[in-house]
């Protein structure tokens, strides 16, 4: 018996061959598509999940009450680790970590790694197994450091044997020897923390200078609670030891009139699980994990999925009616429901088996690009999970159910009759239509999504950012030797090329550069009675000219005046701040005794993300304070000789550190990476959404003008232009994707609307874009679906009247 079935459904199947290419194509297309894209979702869901304590273990945030709102901070100073474990009950254990670069030497190779300083306890909390070395404790005294595979590799150029070798470290301006105690595990890819080389937090520069100052804030806290001790349970207990050790914070906030928060508080310590801690976001003024992206990128798949399925199953129900014969025929002979079902739900399975497969062996062969396209370390085993293909199973399963099932279920309740004469009453195909409206809906949200991200990523790009980001190269000062040496032997190098204007230098990046870096210095003072608060640059001479940034008022630092060391610039969101008609009368005193003068304001420009708004901003130059970018401004006309001369000069200054120089146009762009990706992944599903959705309105308009050959004809005969015979096939089909632009809109309009607040300067959210978006939906509708139906309205009428 399932031998017959197996031989009717292969002959059913190459008797509408267009029509099983159609599912075949389309079913494979989505399924390598959807697999790649689950795939790159589940490893971003995947972070941090692999720790085995992840249930108990946090990092720790510290929510301030201030004049200007809730302000989040997850920086904390040197003694709060070890105070906490002292004074507040319910604590396993606590580590403090920085993340810093290592600047390694071995036999006369240096290198530049990724180092992170941590107490030893950082490894209780976190699961980095050891390869070889002391398993239970990697560092184990204050000399040792642990290292990576991967390091081991770089350093040695093995990892046999490397426990015990010695290594030096350059710590601030001191060069100091180590000894490698363990080889650790490499990181894995779905890290939140990542590192190369692990060191004592004890041997960190700043580290004695800042031992005992509550005010100093540099490093990140985890912490993992005792067993049965709840996240509310930890902050209650944590309320006096906040009060006692953040007292005077407290009552300058007070002073300063910030408003306490919904349990009276104005300083609060929180816990971010550590499996969150990747999709966590402070910068509201509230803790928000958002998992949009990967769920965005699931979702795309799914839809992917469905729309390919509701193409599947509306072919199915309009090719049943091409078999009542076939099943009239075979109820007469005896047959019953059950027989009839099984035989359709056999030949859906079929058709899904076969482009399963397939779909399987397309995404194995587009993985490499796929990955290199969007940045993912993401692999087939995260999509091989037991979980994952249970639910697949289970999906595969439902729809195959209504595809074969649905069409059988109708021709059951046929009369064998009925079946013989070979009209089936489909009603008004509601169904059909509903699948259709729901995947025009759908298109019409995705092509929406695309015009707006993109519209979104181009007004960033091309924003004025207040500062020259075009004619600018920014080089990480990764070597050993002193920062503000190397900037002037930079200059000496290259003051000759009449192609190089300028050289400076700063301790912050703009953008993020080729070393990953992205970060900025905040400070606090009190100015007259009231605290301040401001983003804190190091800077070198020349800085506003070589990035172009206008003077509003004053000058820059000078080499003609000896005491701009004691001199500071700020923006203008500073002097907004400091609240002086004449921002260069303030002198600022400081806790050490110091007081600085402003000596200029510049105009604000946007020295963070693009996505922020402009915060105040305080320039220094000092040179007890290290830079660590050198910027050279280079002539627009020979950019690309210019950039070889840059890093053929740092080879010579430098040359046995890694030059890392790029422009500042492609540090901004690495700011909205991920919007970017977010914008191709969408672009990529509206595509094949569309394509998708054409193939099944192509197919199933072939069904119809096959059903409606004989009314053609009869129209064309009593002198039916071929217009008239086109608009009237096709105007079901654009009512359709007209009702899924209605519905499609406000769902569009109101998402995008929220993801456009994330960003402090966006894009206008015209209706132009979504009525782009559904003028393309029925452009590429009426494309589809006209084709077809011109050339049945071209057909000479009599073929079309020997239908029978």
């Amino acid at each position: 018996m399932f031998k017959n079935y197996l031989k009717i459904a292969w002959r059913n199947l190459v008797k509408n061959k267009v029509f099983t290419l159609a599912n075949i194509v389309g079913l494979t297309s989505a399924f390598a598509v959807a697999i790649l894209l689950a795939m790159t979702a589940l490893f971003e869901l995947s972070y941090d999940q692999f720790h085995e304590n992840k249930g108990s273990s946090y990092q720790l945030y510290l929510s301030n009450q201030t004049p200007r709102g809730t302000e989040i901070g997850t920086s904390n100073p040197v003694p709060l680790a070890p105070s906490l474990i002292e004074e507040v009950s319910g604590i396993k254990q606590v580590t403090r970590a920085l993340s810093e670069d290592a600047l390694v030497t071995y036999d006369q190779k240096e290198l530049n790694l990724d180092g992170d300083f941590v107490d030893a306890s950082f490894f209780e909390i976190f699961s980095f197994p050891t390869l070889s070395g002391d398993t239970k404790n990697p560092i184990p005294d204050k000399n040792s450091v642990a290292i990576t595979e991967e390091s081991a590799e770089k350093i040695f150029g093995t990892v046999q044997n490397v426990v015990g070798k010695s290594i030096s470290l350059q710590l601030g301006k001191e060069e100091r020897p180590f000894t490698i105690s363990s080889v650790l595990k490499d990181v894995p890819s779905n890290s939140s923390i990542n590192f190369d080389i692990v060191i004592p937090f004890e041997n960190h520069p700043e580290y004695e200078a800042n031992k005992d100052r509550w005010d100093s804030h540099f490093l990140e806290v985890y912490l993992q609670l005792d067993e049965g001790m709840t996240v509310a349970q930890f902050e209650e207990n944590a309320t006096p030891f906040t009060q006692l050790h953040y007292e005077g914070s407290i009552e300058n906030s007070i002073r300063d009139g910030a408003v306490p928060d919904a349990n009276g508080k104005y300083k609060q310590f929180h816990l971010m699980p550590i499996g969150n801690m990747h999709f966590a976001s402070y910068r509201s003024g509230v803790a928000v994990v958002n998992r949009i992206f990967p769920y965005l990128i699931l979702g795309i798949a799914l839809v992917i999925i469905f729309i390919v399925s509701a193409n599947f199953i509306n072919m199915n129900i309009a090719l049943s009616e091409n078999r009542l014969k076939e099943i009239g025929m075979r109820k007469t002979l005896g047959a019953i429901k059950r027989q009839l079902f099984i035989q359709f739900w056999l030949e859906s399975i079929f058709v899904f088996a076969t482009s399963i497969i397939a779909g399987l062996v397309v995404a194995n062969l587009l993985l490499k690009p796929f990955k290199t396209l969007f940045r993912t370390r993401a692999t087939f085993a995260d999509v091989t999970q037991p979980s994952v293909l249970i639910l697949f199973a289970m999906i595969v399963f439902c729809i195959t159910l209504v595809a074969g099932g649905y069409p059988a279920l109708l021709m059951s309740k046929l009369s064998a009759l009925k079946a013989l004469k070979g009209k089936l009453d489909l009603g008004k195909n509601r169904l059909r239509n509903s699948l259709i409206v729901l995947q025009f809906t759908i298109a019409i949200i995705l092509i929406s999504g695309t015009l707006v991200l993109h519209g979104q990523i181009e007004f960033m790009r091309n924003k004025d950012l207040g500062y020259n980001k075009d004619q600018v190269v920014s080089i990480p000062l990764n070597g050993k030797k002193d920062s503000y040496r190397v900037v002037e032997l930079l200059r000496n190098e290259l003051k000759g090329n009449p192609d190089i204007l300028s050289v400076s230098g700063a301790d912050n990046n703009l953008g993020m550069g080729r070393d990953g870096s992205l970060s900025s210095s905040a400070m606090g003072f009190d100015y007259k009675g009231k605290g301040v608060i401001t983003n804190a640059l190091t800077v070198d001479y020349d800085y506003a000219k070589t990035l172009d940034l206008e003077l509003v008022a004053g000058r820059m630092f000078s080499r003609d005046f000896a005491t701009d060391s004691l001199g500071i610039v700020i923006n203008e969101a500073m002097a907004k701040q400091l609240g002086e008609e004449d921002p260069l009368s303030v002198k600022i005193p400081m806790d050490d005794g110091t007081t600085f003068s402003v000596i200029g304001v510049v105009k604000d420009y946007n020295f963070q993300e693009v996505s922020r708004a402009i915060q105040p901003l305080t320039l220094f130059m000092n040179n007890d304070w290290d830079l660590y970018y050198a910027y050279v401004k280079i002539a627009p006309n020979n950019i690309t000789n210019s950039f070889e001369a840059i890093e053929k000069a740092w080879g010579k200054i430098e040359p046995q550190a890694e030059f890392l120089g790029s422009f500042l146009d492609e540090n901004v762009d690495r700011t909205f990476r991920r919007e970017k990706t977010m914008a191709t992944i969408v672009t990529s599903g509206s595509v094949l959404g569309i394509l998708l959705s054409c193939i099944g309105l192509f197919a199933i308009s072939m069904l119809v003008v096959a059903q409606r050959t004989k009314e053609i004809g009869v129209r064309k005969v009593i002198g039916a232009s071929i217009s008239s015979v086109v608009l009237l096939l096709t105007k079901d089909f654009l009512k359709l994707v007209g009702i899924a632009f209605v519905i499609a809109t406000p769902i569009a309009w109101y998402f995008l609307n929220d993801w456009l607040q994330n960003y402090a300067s966006r894009v206008a959210l015209s209706p132009l874009f979504f009525l782009g978006a559904g003028l393309l939906a029925v452009f590429i509708a009426f494309v589809t679906v006209g084709t077809r139906t011109i050339k049945a309205a071209s057909a000479n009428p009599v073929k079309s009247l020997r239908t029978e």
